[in-house]
């Protein structure tokens, strides 16, 4: 049975519950409306102090808001479980059906217990929990209905974290570093900080929903050349003058979409970093943001944002599966080397291959999700990066605002087209197998 999205849901399908005296439905119900976007922003602000890559921060909120959805879902009985149709996940703890539930509490506990374990500062994971907790017992809430709701979130939460376990994550670790070789055609670490290659083996890890990290390769970049009449060299200038014929607006969505984890900065002999949200991030935002304004249900936002995480995740494991196979070199590099030597991109070269486009392919993954769910031409305001400084922006679809995250980097000078408009297309083919195997 596919996975129904619905703005109302009666609050006795949301909840099977005999009320005692303490039991204050309607405080919890209030307490408990959009708590699935609190908690994401609250994640996000963990996976930015921890300072997780694109994609570690991509799988971070994929098993957190998949565990939620496990949680939440039950509150509807015909809204099937995950298991099954996400890769490897085989059937969940189910409620006893002799006793009572609030199904809020179970999503909001299965979300915290899964995402404590995938993060570095787990005791903030657990504040946030304990303050939860600490609400819905000063609200007031069944005793009993309380201990069976932990209960069950807890147990849900580590049966995603058992098969998270599974993905290859851990053993990626072991595998061989990328190896720097002299070869102009190959990525090689770029300025200020010179870093070591993000991620190599990513393409290792097990898919959300992708039959293969292979699935959807967008094929390989232009073939590299230096001569000044080679379509790779126009590739490069484009690149070049676009950065140097920058207007205002340009630069705006440069910094805008940025959403580079770690950005480092030197004055004299001090460097320090500047952290930011990750790409997957500033998606997961925007569609906390919509539920809100669209006052959602629980289980509407549960579905959504299971879907978009899964989606996102997925178009991290599909990128960096083409960026590790064709180790293309950055514009700076090149542009360094055969161009201008004092050359410097509008923002700082992210520590992995130019192809494809990783904000491209994320993007418009989530685009297509988020399109889906709330329709096409669906107008909105984007406050996400307003907490690091930046002004809001407006579009009129998740499409144009991905094809805006698409051309930032081109206006940043980060990617050539080719990694821009493949990527673009790479992301819709993830967002769309979602919505096949999810919908």
């Amino acid at each position: 049975m596919p996975i129904r999205l619905r703005r109302i849901i009666p609050v006795l399908a949301l909840i099977i519950v005999a009320c005692s005296p303490e039991h204050d439905q309607e405080g919890l119900d209030s307490y408990f409306e959009s708590f699935l976007s609190r908690q994401n922003r609250q994640l996000t602000d963990v996976i930015v102090a921890d300072i997780f890559t694109p994609p570690v921060a991509s799988r971070i909120y994929a098993y957190s808001n998949v565990a939620a959805y496990e949680g939440m879902s039950l509150a509807d009985s015909a809204l099937p479980s995950l298991a099954g149709r996400l890769n490897g996940l085989k059937p969940l703890p189910k409620p006893n059906k002799s006793k009572d539930y609030y199904y809020p509490l179970v999503s909001a506990t299965a979300f915290s217990r899964t995402a404590k374990s995938l993060v570095y500062n787990l005791e903030k994971v657990e504040a946030v929990q304990y303050s939860i907790t600490e609400k819905v017992l000063e609200i007031g809430i069944d005793e009993e209905i309380y201990s069976n709701s932990i209960a069950l979130g807890e147990k849900i939460g580590e049966h995603i974290l058992k098969w998270a376990a599974e993905d290859g994550y851990l053993r990626r670790t072991a595998l061989p570093r990328y190896s720097v070789k002299d070869d102009p055609s190959r990525w090689s670490p770029t300025p200020p900080d010179y870093a070591d290659a993000i991620e190599p083996h990513w393409n290792t890890l097990r898919p959300f929903v992708m039959d293969s990290v292979g699935q959807f390769d967008p094929g390989l970049p232009t073939e590299f050349d230096t001569s000044k009449d080679s379509q790779f060299f126009k590739e490069a200038l484009e690149v070049y003058e676009t950065v140097a014929k920058k207007d205002s607006t340009q630069l705006e969505i440069a910094k805008f979409w940025d959403c580079n984890p770690n950005i480092s900065y030197t004055q004299g002999h001090v460097m320090y970093f500047k952290q930011q949200i990750s790409p997957g991030g500033h998606w997961v935002h925007i569609t906390a943001q919509i539920l809100e304004d669209e006052k959602s249900d629980n289980v509407y936002a549960a579905v959504s944002f299971a879907k978009v995480s899964v989606a996102i995740a997925d178009a991290f494991i599909s990128c960096w599966d083409q960026k590790y196979k064709s180790k293309l070199v950055r514009p700076e590099t090149y542009i360094n080397k055969y161009i201008d030597r004092d050359w410097i991109p509008v923002l700082q070269t992210p520590a992995f291959p130019e192809h494809t486009s990783g904000h491209s392919v994320a993007s418009s993954a989530a685009a297509t999700v988020l399109t889906d769910i709330f329709g096409d031409n669906y107008a909105f305001v984007d406050a996400t990066e307003t907490p690091y400084g930046l002004p809001v922006r407006s579009y009129q679809s998740f499409y144009k605002a991905a094809e805006e995250a698409a051309i930032s980097r081109l206006y940043g000078g980060i990617h050539y087209k080719p990694a821009i408009e493949l990527g673009v297309l790479q992301g819709k083919q993830v967002g769309n197998l979602i919505l096949r195997r999810l919908n």
